[in-house]
């Protein structure tokens, strides 16, 4: 089964929201909040509509809110990959 890694949501980050390259995602960020990252809202919508895009797992909204950190996102993710058996 794939598995969805923190080096892919650092790579999916980096495609999805144009933010400054300058932004460290670079070593151990699993815990960071994305606030402190330099991500807002709305680049977490466009990191989720991408996830969702390439990988078939949606993120609702009031689910978005709630994972708050690059650890939270791939568990979540994961934890849908698994529930749809991929």
């Amino acid at each position: 089964m794939p598995k969805f890694t923190l080096d892919d949501l650092r790579r999916t980050l980096r495609e999805s929201t144009g933010i400054d390259e300058e932004v460290d995602l670079d070593g151990d960020i699993a815990d960071t909040e994305f606030v402190e990252l330099g991500y807002d809202s709305l680049a977490l919508l466009q990191v989720a509509s991408e996830v969702e895009r390439s990988y078939g797992v949606p993120i609702p909204g009031e689910q978005l809110a709630q994972l708050t950190t690059p650890g939270s996102v791939v568990t979540f993710i994961n934890e849908q990959l698994q529930r749809a058996g991929v």
